[in-house]
């Protein structure tokens, strides 16, 4: 299996749609056997979706990611596990161990617990109005 995670400074990064590089790994059952840093070359729910479609990639391991973004990486055939962070190392260790803990529901990844003051009443999910989602994003903020 292919894995992606976004990457930045040698931790998850915490928005998906805004990670510099993505870290892909491809793991088997007893283990990585590969893994590989490249630059994010795309930008925006689809074309991010298209690019990791390109790279063979089956599944994200995220912190934050927007419903948009969830969306596209769906109809791509990606699975996505958000609410992750740390060293991509040790999570793909603890994914193959079994003892992965996802630490929320990978929201807008800002740790704000939803009140939105320091973002100006943003969480960045691009979906503000909500009239468009039924009053919800889903980008878990909310």
């Amino acid at each position: 299996m292919r894995i992606a995670i976004p990457y930045e400074d040698g931790v998850v990064c915490q928005h998906f749609g805004k990670a510099p590089q993505f870290k892909i790994f491809d793991v088997q059952p007893q283990g990585v056997v590969e893994s590989v840093v490249i630059d994010s070359e795309a930008s925006g729910h689809e074309a991010l979706a298209e690019f990791l479609a390109a790279q063979g990639v089956q599944a994200v391991i995220c912190g934050g990611i927007g419903q948009g973004a969830l969306v596209s990486l769906a109809q791509s055939g990606i699975d996505v596990l958000p609410g992750v962070t740390g060293n991509p190392d040790e999570v793909i260790e603890a994914l193959i161990a079994g003892t992965l803990q996802p630490e929320g529901t990978g929201g807008c990844g800002c740790g704000c617990g939803g009140h939105h003051e320091e973002h100006a009443g943003g969480c960045g999910c691009g979906g503000h109005g909500h009239e468009e989602h039924g009053g919800s994003c889903g980008c878990g903020c909310h």
